[in-house]
């Protein structure tokens, strides 16, 4: 039962992880959104991402559920943490530079 409720949760991991990527949607559509929504855009990412990593490694901690899909979760969000803690780090120094 629990085995069967740890995959859903990791499929569940997956697509929250790949969430991120909807922001591409209006760019290809050339659709121009207001700051404000942007800021909401970014802040709804960035909760995906975290929960997203929570999931799984929720899931690749159990021994029993560890799969492929597990793993790629993992890996997916692990890149996108990475990748905003670079974007914040950026704008740390440019602004510490100004």
């Amino acid at each position: 039962m629990e085995n069967k409720r740890l995959k859903k949760i990791s499929v569940v991991a997956v697509v929250i992880s790949l969430l991120p990527l909807a922001t591409f949607i209006p760019t290809l559509l050339n659709i121009a959104l207001p700051d404000e929504m942007r800021s909401v855009w970014a802040g709804i990412n960035i909760l995906s991402v975290l929960i997203g990593f929570i999931l799984s490694v929720v899931c690749v901690k159990n021994h029993d559920s560890r799969s492929a899909v597990n793993i790629i979760g993992a890996i997916i969000s692990s890149l996108w943490i990475l990748l905003i803690c670079g974007i914040l780090a950026l704008a740390v120094f440019i602004n510490f530079i100004q």
